[in-house]
C-alpha cells in the first residue's frame, strides 16, 4: 500500500519540474491528483507522463476565477482535498534600481496573492488532519543580487505558514514550507549554462538537485510520516544556504 493510498491531492503548476515529479510520485503512492497549469498543451503532456488517476485543470493560480473553477472540479469529481502543494511561482531578475511596478506586481500577484487564495479557496473542501505545504525558496533567507523582489515574496510565505497553522489547529491541518535550492529544471534553461555553472559552485556536493529529490520530500510532508511536523521551513538545498 502506498503512503498516500486513497488520498486526494492538488498540485498547482504541475506541468514540469519539481511539481510534475511530485504529482507523479503522489499518484505512484496511491493518491488521486488534480494538477493545474496555464498552458493546455503542457497540461496534456503532464497527464501522459503521470499516466493515471489525474485530472488536469487549465488555469492561472493568480486568477481567483481560475481557482474557483479548479475547486469546483475537485468538488464535483472527488468532494474533498487531503493534500495541497501550492507550487505556482514566478521569478525574474531585476536590480534594486531596475525594479518596476510591473515586475513587483507580477511577482507578488502569483507568489503571494496567488498562494494565499489557492489555500483559502481550498479550505471548504479540506479534510481534517490534512497537509498543506507551500513552495518556498532559499532566496527567502539568502541574498541573491537582482533577486530581491522574488526573495521577499518567498519570505512572505514563511509568515503565512506560521499564521495559518494556528488558524487551522482545531482542524489539525498542518502547514509547512518546502524551500528548494538550485534544482535542475526547465525553468533554469533560459538562464544558460554559465548561470547553471555558477549555481553548482554554491552547492557543497557540486551538482544541482533533481526534481525527484524535491518530490520525495513533498511525499514526506504529504504523508503521515510527517504527522508531527508543522510550521517548519524545510530546506532541500544540498546545504547551499545552510553553511
Amino acid at each position: 500500500m502506498g503512503k498516500l493510498e486513497g488520498k486526494v491531492a492538488v498540485v498547482t503548476a504541475a506541468t514540469s519540474g519539481m511539481a510534475l515529479a511530485t504529482a507523479k510520485l503522489f499518484v505512484d503512492e496511491g493518491a488521486y491528483v488534480f494538477i493545474t497549469g496555464r498552458r493546455q498543451d503542457k497540461l496534456d503532456e503532464a497527464v501522459k507522463i503521470i499516466g493515471k488517476n489525474v485530472t488536469a485543470v487549465q488555469g492561472d493560480a493568480a486568477s481567483l476565477a481560475d481557482l474557483d473553477r479548479l475547486y469546483e472540479t475537485v468538488k464535483r469529481e472527488k468532494g474533498r482535498i487531503d493534500v495541497l502543494f501550492a507550487s505556482a511561482g514566478f521569478g525574474e531578475f531585476a536590480k534594486l534600481d531596475e525594479v518596476t511596478e510591473d515586475h513587483f506586481d507580477k511577482t507578488f500577484d502569483l507568489n503571494v496573492r496567488g498562494t494565499l487564495f489557492t489555500v483559502q479557496k481550498a479550505l471548504p473542501l479540506f479534510s481534517d488532519d490534512g497537509s498543506i505545504f507551500l513552495n518556498g525558496s532559499i532566496a527567502s533567507i539568502k541574498g541573491f543580487p537582482s533577486f530581491g523582489v522574488y526573495g521577499a515574496s518567498k519570505a512572505a510565505l514563511r509568515s503565512f505558514a506560521r499564521t495559518w497553522l494556528l488558524e487551522l489547529k482545531e482542524r489539525r491541518i498542518r502547514v509547512n514550507l518546502l524551500s528548494p535550492g538550485p534544482i535542475d529544471t526547465p525553468a533554469l534553461d533560459p538562464l544558460g549554462e554559465d548561470a547553471k555553472a555558477f549555481y553548482r559552485t554554491l552547492i557543497p556536493r557540486g551538482q544541482m538537485g533533481r526534481p525527484e529529490e524535491i518530490a520525495t520530500v513533498a511525499l514526506f510532508l504529504a504523508s503521515s510520516d510527517s504527522s508531527f511536523v508543522n510550521g517548519v521551513e524545510l530546506f532541500v538545498d544540498g546545504g547551499t544556504a545552510q553553511v
